[in-house]
Order: C-alpha cells, then structure tokens, then sequence
C-alpha cells in the first residue's frame, strides 16, 4: 500500500494519493477529483476490493489540488464549538483557558492544571479523566467524547487558528464528493440542453429534465432510465454549473453576446469626472406653478459623478424634461455654481491648491463649494430625452463619450438609483407636499399641502447638496485605498486635485447654440427663414451677405445653418458667418414689436397647426397666425373677468401647460448667452395677461389698417346722384338754367 497504487472499489477506479501510517489512513482519489480519506481497517475489509495493476515507471496520477480550509469555512455554532475545544487544549498544556497567565481567567489556574505544581503530563491525564466524568450529552454536544491523553498528545505545539482548524470536526467542511451518476454522457446531455435553453422561452425545470430525458434516449439508447439523474438532481447540478439562473432570457442573451465580444468585465473609476451617470424621475414632492398656483409634478434630473459620488449639477423641470435641458445640465457640471443669497462662507469654495479668489476672478462672481469639471464620460438610460440626437451631439461638442446603460438593467447605474432615494430620505421626506413612494402610501391630500414653487424647491435643493450631501460621511462607498478613513464628496475631490490637479476650463458662451437643433434652410428675399412650419425675420438678412448661397459644400450644399430651442419657439439663431462668436435672433413674424405674446414651445405649434387643418383655414400671412395662436394660449378670456373665475372655466390640464409653457421658455433665457434685446416678462397674473394679450390683438389690427393705407390718400364715397348718373337706364335731363323759359315752378 504505497502512494500512486490503483485500487478499485464497487467498479470505481481510485488512486492512492497518500499513505498516513502515524493515523492508520489513506486518501483515495478518483478520476472525477473526488478525495476521500479512509483507515486501513476499512480499505481492507471492503467486499468490493480489487487491486489494480501497477502504473508504469514514472507514471503518477496527479494530484488533486485543493485550497486548505480556514476559519471562514465554519458557522458561528461550529466556530464557538471549536474555541470550547481549544480551550480544554490550552487549560492542559498552559493550566489556562486563553493559554496564557496575562489572560487568566477568574479562577485560574485550578488547582489540578496549575503549571507551578503539576506536570505537563499530569494535566493532560487530569484533562483526560474531566472530559470522561462529563455528562454524556454535554459531551457529544462539544465533540469532546473522544478527547483522550493520545489526542492531547497530538495537538501539542499548535496554537491560534492552527489549533481551532484542528479541533474542528473534519466533517464540517469535508470536500464535497460530487454526483456520481453524472457520467460523461450525463454531461454531454446537460450541456446539450443548455444550449437549446439559450434560444427558446423560458422553461421550468421539470421541461428540462424531460428534454435532457429526450436527449439520453435518441444519443445514447443503451443508456438505463432508471440510472438518468432526477429532476432535483438536475437542478442542483444546473444551479452548480450554471449558477442560479435567474435573469430574463433576453437579457441573458445579450450578456452572452457581449461576452463574446469581449465587452464584459468590471470598470474600476479613479478619478472625478471619468464616468458621469445621468438619469430622470419624477420629483414626489408636489410644487405649485406661478401663473394659477396649481399643484404639479416637476421632474428631477441628476448628474452623478461615479468617483466622488458628488452631485455637480441638478435640473427641475415642469413635467418631462428635453434633450435640451439634459444638455444644459452637462453645461452645469462644467460650470461653478455661484454663491446665492443667504448663502454664507461656511458654503464658498473650500478646495486647497486652487483659491478661491482665483475662480472667482475667471468667473466674476463668488463659488460655492461644489465641483465642477469636464466629464469623460456619461452613462444614460434609453429614455426619450438621453437617445436624441440633439443631446448626442452635445455629448460630442463637449468631448465626452457615450455609455448607454443595457435596457432595464439598474445595476448598470445603480449609483444614481440608489441616489434618488438617499435625496428622498435624507430631504424630500421633510417637505410639505410629499407624495410618498407608493400611491398607497400617499397622504390625504399632498395637493393640497403642497407650498413650494419650482424656483423655491431648486434653491432648498441647491442648498443641500452643497451644505449637507457634499460633506456627508461616505459609508460602503468609500475609497478602498483609504481604509480605515473617513471620506466625504468634497474630501475626495480635494483628494484627486492633489493627485492629479485641476483644469480651470469653463465652456464657451456660445455652447447655448451649438447644443440646440440646427436646421439647414434657404434664406428667402423679405420673407426670412422658414423652420418647422414657421416664419422667421430679422432686418440683418436684408444685408447682400445673406442673399447669396451660403457656399457650404457637402451634404447641404449653399444652406444656411440656423438652429432653435424647442421650449421657445418664438426665436431662432442664426449664426454670423464673418464672426463666428456673434449669433443672431430672428424673431417670429407674428411677433408684435412690444414683444407681449406668451412663450410657446413644439407642442403649442403643432396644436396651432392642427387646429388650422381641422378648421380647413386658409393662412396669407404670419401676422394672421397670432390670433389662432391666442386662442390656443388661452386667451379667449374677456379682460374683466376675476382670476377665480378663470382659473374655474380653464381646465387644470390647460393651466399647467401654460404654466409649463412659460417655465420652460424662463429656463431657456436663462441659459441663452445675454441678448441685445431680452424677451419682455409676462405678468404674474392671468388678468394682468389677459388684459396684455388683448392690448397686442388691438395693436397688431391697428397696424394692419394702418399699413394698408400708406399707398394711398383715403378717398370718401361718391355721392348716390354720381352713382345713378354714372348707369345709361338712370339717366336723368340736365336742370333747367335759373331764369330760362323751362325753369317754371311746373317743371321745377
């Protein structure tokens, strides 16, 4: 019996791996990689014992590897098992539990185990005949029935987890024997039915067990039924192997496939601005809309740097948001946010190795302390807004990439997922007007309660990113080469300053109009640009540079680029071709000059225009465009009316998309660059508007009679004598000369 000698047992060949004669065992391996270690007494009484002949000169069966155990391996119960053993161990060598006189426990030594006047012998034969008086049970329980003097004899020279390793029961973590009735056709089967799996619907197991049933019977028909393993067998091995399976099959195949193009693998981020994540939900907090006060849902947009778990940027929006409002929103994470009021210093830039005073000279104006930098790149979802080719193109303009999360998989941006509850625990929760995150867990009524309007919400929630979550404790996600430390948003930014630096690079003013939607379109003679269906002038197209093709070359060959914001459609852009930081506002052609008509975006144009198809109106011009176009804002209300009253005849619906249309039209003034002539305000209340919306319809009928009559004098109407004479059946004899014989008082 020596090692590399082949035995066989119940027809199973084994290998002697190794011989252990101070313990009467040896370890047997089988071609599977199966270990088991058993006595010799055992091996040689097997019935089924066969000795094989013997492997040629040189030739070993190899080893199987395996990773030694440690104290992970075993359970709380099985750990506090081990520790009781090891410390009867310790208490006969030492006379202590814990092994040594420094961590004596109270009471010790006793006085059988006391090492000044007893042996080291005398204690094991004192521990010896202790374990034996104990109580059965008590005994079986701790695993100390078969603690003899030999044992003690054994463990003597281990210590620390040496000793615990030893004193737990070898049966706790044996290594697993496997599944014999696996055999190699078995497998093949197995295998076979995952592939075919990959490509169907989804199945339960019991189907696969009759497909792999089906695959055993026509591949291999000399193959027993009753040795095919069964159904629990099956899915113990399925979940081995292929793990637990729990994914959607559509989702499992496309990991597959970008497995195999070698996509997959883990992105480990290191510095601030490397991965932005970007993502939209809606606010559950109820805001009110200025213009009738009306309770509404805003939609919330984050900016989540990966690395610092900072919060650069941050929209609120009536309703959906754009793809223009996410792109201002990358425009935000590269700009420094400035310090608003009642903001104190205790808020002003803090970051050490770039001073304050030095921002605040690029900027003009004092920093807060939030980050601002330029992303690498950016991870959406596939959202409306974040698949536009708009905001795509912005991406580009600013040098990122671009890293679409997979569909439906959160963990792709779980950061920002997760973030959006954190804001609500941390913040939403102590605002009036909380909708909860269920609608049975709504209150009575959140509309009701609801306080805020959207401009006092964006400042509560600037307030507390730079105040709370950009000096908060980081927990699990700290950095992994700080342990031990205590981390915040804004401590691992001035971290990665140090490490790396920090580019003072600010987007040009002009980024507002490269980032919206351009439009190739021909310049015509007095009548301007026409974009989506709507006129556009400005007296600067008169100059002999705009009446000639443009001279691009390419696709649009001699057009000119001209490019709108889709929250405000009243005004396009137009970029100078001599000065390229120099861009025009082509104003709509039924704008009135005072500039009093309302803001209106996409979704008002397309209703104008629908409303002209279905009433089959015939349009001659723009300036007869405004007064359908009013009638759709919302200004058939007659001036005298009481704000009450019109806020009951005009539905909600109607209420808050005019509240939207003049948020959003804010928003984009506030992101376009100052203009020569800014966009008049509209009044805070819907009498003041109605009353500014009848003003413009009496000014624009007054200039259109005006100028149809600067061609000519006005001339008054003929008299009815003229007009009867004019006709030959009318035609009357000439009056009788004064004092001529006809002049009588006859004929007179």
């Amino acid at each position: 019996m020596a090692p590399g000698r082949r035995v066989g047992l119940n027809g199973i060949e084994w290998a002697i791996e190794e011989v252990r004669a101070q313990s009467g065992q040896v370890v047997l391996a089988n071609a599977e990689g199966r270990v088991e270690t058993r006595s010799f007494r055992w091996l040689v009484n097997h019935p089924d014992l066969r000795l094989l002949p013997a492997a040629e000169a040189g030739e070993r069966p190899a080893a199987v590897s395996h990773q030694p155990r440690t104290l992970a391996d075993l359970t709380e119960d099985q750990l506090v098992r081990a520790r009781l053993r090891a410390a009867h161990v310790l208490e006969a060598e030492t006379g202590f539990r814990e092994g040594h006189p420094a961590r004596a426990l109270p009471g010790e030594p006793r006085p059988a185990y006391d090492p000044d006047r007893t042996g080291l012998t005398q204690r094991r034969y004192a521990k010896a005949a202790e374990l034996k008086a104990m109580p059965r049970p008590e005994a079986i329980r701790l695993g100390l029935q078969h603690l003899s003097f030999r044992t003690l004899e054994r463990l003597t020279g281990l210590a620390g987890e040496s000793l615990l390793l030893a004193c737990a029961d070898g049966r706790w973590t044996r290594r697993r024997g496997g599944h014999p009735s696996i055999t190699e056709e078995v497998r093949e089967a197995i295998f076979a039915v995952k592939e075919e799996c990959e490509e169907r619907a989804r199945i339960s197991m019991a189907a696969k067990h009759r497909l792999l049933h089906q695959y055993m019977r026509e591949r291999f028909p000399s193959f027993p039924t009753e040795k095919v393993p069964s159904r629990v067998t099956l899915a113990v091995v399925w979940k081995e192997w292929f793990g637990p399976g729990g994914a959607r099959q559509r989702y499992q195949r496309t990991a597959q496939a970008a497995a195999e193009a070698g996509v997959s693998g883990r992105f480990v981020v290191h510095r601030p601005g490397q991965v932005l994540v970007l993502d939209s939900t809606p606010m559950p907090v109820k805001l009110r809309e200025t213009v009738f006060g009306e309770a509404v849902t805003a939609t919330l947009t984050l900016a989540l740097d990966l690395y610092t778990r900072g919060l650069p940027a941050f929209r609120l929006t009536l309703q959906s948001d754009t793809s223009v409002d996410v792109a201002m929103l990358l425009r935000d994470v590269m700009l420094p946010l400035p310090i608003r009021e009642g903001w104190g210093e205790e808020m002003e830039w803090p970051y050490v190795g770039v001073p304050a005073d030095v921002i605040a000279e690029f900027t003009g104006h004092r920093v807060a302390a939030l980050p601002f930098f330029a992303p690498e790149t950016v991870t959406t979802d596939h959202g409306g807004p974040y698949r536009n080719h708009d905001l795509v193109e912005a991406e580009r303009e600013i040098g990122c990439r671009i890293l679409p999360a997979r569909v439906l998989r959160q963990t792709d941006k779980y950061a920002v997922e997760r973030q959006f509850l954190s804001i609500q625990t941390m913040l939403f929760e102590h605002l009036l007007g909380f909708t909860g995150s269920d609608v049975a867990d709504r209150g009575a009524d959140p509309e009701r309660d609801a306080t805020l309007t959207l401009a006092q919400a964006e400042h509560i929630i600037a307030t507390w990113i730079v105040r709370v979550w950009q000096n908060h404790k980081l927990g699990e996600y700290a950095p992994s080469w700080a342990p031990g430390e205590e981390h915040s948003p804004n401590t691992l930014f001035a971290a990665a300053m140090e490490q790396g630096g920090f580019d003072l690079d600010f987007p040009e003013p002009s980024f507002y109009y490269k980032v919206l939607r351009k439009h190739h379109v021909k310049i015509h003679a007095r009548r301007g640009v026409k974009i989506l269906n709507l006129w556009y002038y400005d007296p600067i197209l008169d100059e002999p540079r705009f009446q000639q093709p443009s001279g691009r070359g390419g696709k649009h060959a001699n057009l000119w680029v001209v490019r709108s914001d889709r929250r405000d459609r009243r005004r396009v852009f137009l970029q100078d071709p001599d000065d390229h930081d120099r861009w025009h506002i082509l104003p709509w052609r039924g704008l009135p000059p005072e500039g009093e008509i309302p803001a209106f975006s996409d979704k008002s144009v397309d209703a104008l225009l629908e409303h002209l198809r279905a009433n089959k109106i015939t349009v001659h011009s723009e300036k007869e465009l405004l007064t359908p176009l009013l009638e759709i804002l919302g200004s058939v209300t007659p001036v005298g009316q009481w704000p009450s009253q019109a806020k009951k005849k005009a539905g909600k619906k109607q209420r808050v998309a005019q509240a939207r249309e003049r948020t959003r039209a804010e928003a984009a003034a506030a992101d376009r660059p100052a203009a020569p002539t800014p966009p008049a305000e509209m009044p805070a209340a819907w009498a003041a508007q109605a009353r500014a919306i009848d003003q413009a319809v009496d000014a624009d009928r007054r200039r259109r009679r005006e100028e149809a009559l600067l061609d000519e004098e006005p001339v008054a109407p003929p008299l009815l004598e003229d007009f009867l004479r004019r006709r030959r059946m009318f035609l009357l004899p000439p009056d009788p000369a004064p004092g001529s014989s006809e002049a009588t008082e006859e004929n007179t």
